[in-house]
């Protein structure tokens, strides 16, 4: 059984001023509760319909059908809702590939680049802090387990850019064509806003613009998705690591 004060805190880390406060945040679905519970993650508190978690009972509440809808964010809830501690973000590695993300807002679009880093092998992805919270539900829920595995800081961009040594590629419709360059194994690539690009000051720390070429006859998409971009960048990056 699901109570009224369980309730309240579950529906209240819907908000991000919420999670902050209490430093929690919420999980859904059966694969991305198992893999929070199967990583360095602290469970806090597991709601389910079924017992099929390997979670301490003491945290384990069973509830029905009709309570997870009670707490769910989803339409269609499925099987288990589970709450985790936010831990605390480890510095990253100034070494091999790093994503860095200038603004970006939409939640879909950051889960989708926390999904790519994870398949890429990326392992810190820096956020400006105007980008959205990767522990924004929607974001958990997009990420599909893979926010267990990237190391996401949220961070002053332009110092982190200016205390670096590491070269600094930046997306820009203007820039080189990214399939006729030399790519490194380490570097800093940055992608930007969905509708503004990579702001000025953090361009000001661009060393190398690259861009993905438009092959269609008529040429009048103004620009790709931030996260399919991502895709086609990491994508490229690591070809040139395999053929070095």
């Amino acid at each position: 059984m699901v109570t009224k004060h369980q309730i309240k805190l579950i529906n209240s880390l819907a908000q991000k001023k919420y999670r902050q406060q209490h430093k929690l945040f919420v999980v859904e679905g059966i694969k991305g509760i198992s893999e929070f519970i199967n990583s360095s993650f602290k469970l806090h508190s597991l709601y389910t319909t079924k017992a099929i978690f390997d979670a301490p009972k003491e945290r384990t509440f069973e509830i029905t059908e009709k309570e997870l809808r009670k707490i769910s964010s989803l339409k269609n809830p499925n099987v288990a809702l589970a709450i985790f501690n936010s831990p605390e973000s480890s510095k990253p590695k100034q070494e091999g590939l790093i994503i860095a993300l200038d603004d970006v807002r939409d939640p879909g679009n950051l889960g989708t680049i926390i999904r790519l880093c994870d398949w890429y092998g990326v392992s810190d992805l820096i956020c400006s802090t105007t980008t959205v919270e990767c522990y924004n539900p929607k974001v958990v829920q997009a990420t599909m387990g893979s926010l267990t595995r990237v190391n996401v800081n949220y961070t002053d961009l332009e110092q982190f850019l200016k205390t670096s040594n590491t070269e600094v590629f930046g997306t820009f419709m203007e820039g080189e064509n990214i399939y006729k360059q030399s790519l490194p194994e380490h570097g800093i690539v940055v992608l930007g806003n969905e509708a503004n690009g990579i702001s000025d000051v953090i361009e000001s720390f661009i060393n190398q613009k690259i861009s993905i070429p438009r092959f269609g006859k008529i040429q009048s998409t103004e620009s790709l998705n931030v996260a399919n971009a991502t895709a086609i960048v990491l994508s490229e990056f690591r070809r040139h690591t395999i053929e070095m």
